[in-house]
């Protein structure tokens, strides 16, 4: 009983670095000699760092704060979990990540003062090592219900058509939108954007109402030539429309503006009037379905299982108020040659900021990669201190990335997009990484050569985990909803 006493005192005086004698007399050489300890994790700064390091914590003390810490790759060997970062193995190339620009955002960004607005697109949209690089955004065609007021781009008289579209105009979004969109593509040329109906014309309703209803049979070729004249008007203006879906959130008719349409007439409206029209008016830019919740993917299947349609659908769009962001391999699993996207989720005024952190950069970022999507975008970019502007029954509670009051705030959306947009350009492409317990991860390999690490702790206990690249690894860790960006 003494030895083992003393065995026990022994190898915990050489892990702590103490020297305890025991005051046993003999040989000791049959002691074993007791593993190295594991290195502390992120060690503070005393050389240089093959790993750069940029934190966000749920209680807010670090906002995407790149750390000043060494973390080395090296070969010794120590008890903590993994992750594995493998650039062999690579998956879908990335579009980008982003917002919607609302029209109630453009109205604020662009009531900001000359120097301030642009200052704050600068950091949204440039490439400097102070700003956050959105690549994506995602517009509103004719009004959504985060716009001051409900409209479309062919409004007349009710009771009146107007099946030639001779009274078309982009109207009030040449106002603020199209300014807005303008001087962010002179920040960033590339940027891809997409267009989202909440709603037709009314004319082109059975309902004749923003809310509800479904596009008249007779007015599916109109509206097919709405589309073409809405990317025509927006390309004169110098604003290129990468891609379109054809109607925001099918499957409900409850928001101002929204119009509910079945698989069955989106498959229709495409084959046989959208893509003809398309490709008569030799336009490119691509058409996506759904854009609704992960609950229902058997809605974009039945679409891409029509082969009139398919021929001219690029993909399909999801949003997350619903189902599981695994839906998104169920879709690429039967139709891995249409790309998906991830195109709406809302940060909420009655959440907090550690909820939300943790949840959307565990699924919103981490799982649509994780899942084929070429994107990840948050819902609002803006909104003013009382969650407007917003239509007459439009959302109340959805909390824009930024607040735009006396000054301009900084919310969780921000810097959930943030982790992601300011490392991981488009172009990119995702590479293997593995989830390690509680630690979420996404993994891309930039077109310059960097490997970029996203991970989040979905836990409320500090985790300690290697990052494993090419039999080396550093040791690094995490606090309680933490999430990290590492970059080597």
């Amino acid at each position: 009983m003494v030895r083992n006493v003393c065995r026990i005192l022994l190898v915990t005086a050489i892990a702590v670095g103490c020297s305890i004698g025991c005051g046993k007399k003999g040989n000791d050489s049959n002691i074993p000699t007791p593993n190295p300890p594991d290195p502390p994790v992120n060690p503070p700064a005393t050389g240089p760092s093959d790993v750069a390091y940029w934190l966000t914590t749920g209680d807010q003390a670090n906002l995407l704060k790149k750390l000043n810490v060494v973390l080395s790759f090296g070969t010794t060997s120590n008890s903590y979990q993994n992750i594995t970062v493998d650039s062999t193995q690579q998956y879908q190339t990335i579009d980008g990540f982003g917002y919607t620009l609302t029209g109630g955002s453009a109205d604020l960004i662009n009531g900001l003062s000359v120097s301030v607005k642009q200052s704050l697109i600068k950091e949204l949209f440039g490439s400097d090592s102070s700003d956050i690089g959105v690549s994506y955004l995602r517009v509103s065609i004719g009004a959504s219900d985060l716009s001051a007021s409900v409209f479309s781009y062919d409004d007349i008289p009710s009771g009146q058509t107007d099946m030639n579209l001779d009274q078309f105009t982009l109207g009030i979004d040449t106002v603020n939108l199209v300014p807005v969109l303008k001087q962010i593509l002179a920040i960033n040329p590339s940027i891809k954007i997409l267009g989202s109906p909440w709603s037709p014309p009314l004319w082109m309703k059975t309902n004749n109402s923003s809310i509800g209803g479904n596009l008249k049979t007779n007015c599916y070729g109109v509206y097919a030539q709405y589309f073409v004249k809405y990317i025509q008007a927006m390309k004169v203006r110098g604003v290129p429309i990468d891609a379109i879906t054809i109607q925001n959130e099918p499957l409900y008719g409850g928001n101002n503006p929204s119009m509910e349409m079945s698989a069955l007439q989106q498959t229709d409206f495409i084959k046989n009037y959208l893509g003809p029209a398309f490709q008569t008016a030799g336009i490119t830019t691509k058409i996506v379905v759904y854009d609704h919740n992960c609950d229902q993917p058997g809605y974009p299947m039945q679409v891409l299982s029509d082969a009139g349609a398919y021929k001219y659908v690029n993909g399909s769009a999801f949003h997350l108020y619903g189902g599981d962001i695994s839906a998104l391999s169920n879709v690429h699993n039967l139709y891995p040659d249409k790309a998906l996207y991830f195109t709406e989720q809302y940060t909420a005024s009655t959440s907090t900021f550690s909820a939300d952190l943790q949840w959307h950069m565990k699924n919103v970022i981490i799982g649509s990669m994780r899942n084929w999507s070429r994107n990840a975008l948050e819902w609002n970019l803006a909104n003013n201190p009382a969650f407007g502007p917003h239509t007459n029954g439009g959302c109340t509670t959805c909390k824009g990335a930024i607040t735009i009051g006396a000054g301009i705030t900084r919310n969780v959306g921000y810097y959930i997009v943030a982790h992601a947009s300011k490392f991981v350009p488009a172009g990119s492409v995702r590479i293997a990484s593995n989830i390690s317990g509680n630690l979420y991860s996404a993994a891309f390999l930039t077109p310059g050569g960097k490997k970029v690490l996203i991970v989040v702790n979905d836990s409320s206990t500090p985790q300690q985990f290697n990052i494993q690249f090419k039999n080396k690894w550093v040791t690094t860790s995490l606090d309680g909803g933490a999430a990290g960006t590492f970059v080597w």
